[in-house]
């Protein structure tokens, strides 16, 4: 578990050797290793100040490793600002506060920003802006003054802008943080929308429990990589989530007493919400 994953084909994102530090301080990263492989939902969760933002920011292109390099689809970034550019097209970071990433005065001026600024013809970025609208259900938006949005609305716009840039990776910081529950759950079902069309989703999470139930693997940070593997390997390991100064999720200890008593299969799924838990408790 607390080596890179084992995939037939290169991952999309990976980092090899990497450092890092910010000026002053101790480094954050020495030779950090880590792969996201294609598809799916890496969570990345960690204690704050363990640097899981910093390799969001890292695997974005936001912040230039001191050592080390990243690779997309098995071939390292090029330095300079032409590599970090091409980096950007393909990978696309959602800061956790959408007031750090919109600008504009309006929703479809917002949106439209990386798409105009990347040199698509007018009709290209319409569609593009129009179809990232549409897929975060924001049409009714498009013209409405940005600082009179919801804040959950502001998120969906945040993540709107990444989208209308049609990367292969998005990378989210904290996207359902601040967010009322129905705000949680409404943007858990926008991000598995983006998964099942092809997007590969790297999120930062301190929710113990939604990763277990929503990713498919997990890497424990905390100044370096900890342990990385299956969501339900890896968060079931009460010992890993206390060096990663994690409480335990429920879901290991609910899904193993559903068994011994036998209300769950072997061979079955266990529940991944309070709702199917109670219908399968009847």
């Amino acid at each position: 578990m607390t080596s890179p994953a084992a995939t037939d084909t290169a991952p999309v994102l990976a980092v090899r050797g990497l450092e890092f530090g910010y000026a002053d301080t101790p480094p954050v990263f020495r030779g950090l290793e880590l792969e996201v492989p294609t598809g799916g939902v890496l969570a990345v969760l960690g204690p704050n100040g363990g640097g899981k933002t910093t390799l969001l920011r890292l695997l974005a292109g936001s912040l230039a490793p001191k050592r080390g390099r990243v690779l997309v689809d098995g071939e390292p970034v090029r330095p300079g600002r032409r590599g970090a550019a091409d980096l950007r097209r393909r990978v696309q970071l959602v800061f956790q506060d959408p007031d750090d990433q919109l600008f504009s005065a309006s929703v479809r001026q917002d949106v439209s920003f990386g798409p105009v600024n990347q040199g698509l013809d007018r009709a290209e970025a319409a569609e593009r802006v129009d179809g990232a609208l549409a897929a975060l259900g924001l049409d009714g938006l498009a013209d409405r003054p940005v600082h009179l949005l919801s804040y959950g609305q502001r998120k969906r716009v945040a993540l709107a802008g990444a989208l209308a840039m049609r990367p292969s990776v998005l990378v989210l910081d904290e996207p359902t943080a601040g967010l009322d529950p129905m705000g949680v759950e409404a943007m858990l079902d926008t991000l598995d929308g983006l998964r099942a069309d092809g997007a590969t989703l790297v999120v930062s999470t301190h929710d113990v429990d939604l990763a277990y139930r929503w990713a498919q693997r997990v890497a424990l940070i905390d100044h370096g990589l900890l342990a990385e593997g299956a969501a339900r390997e890896v968060l079931a390991d009460r010992d890993l989530l206390s060096a990663a100064r994690l409480r335990p999720a429920w879901g290991p200890a609910v899904e193993q007493a559903l068994r011994n008593t036998g209300l769950l299969a072997e061979d079955e799924d266990p529940p991944s919400t309070p709702d199917e838990l109670a219908a399968l408790l009847g």
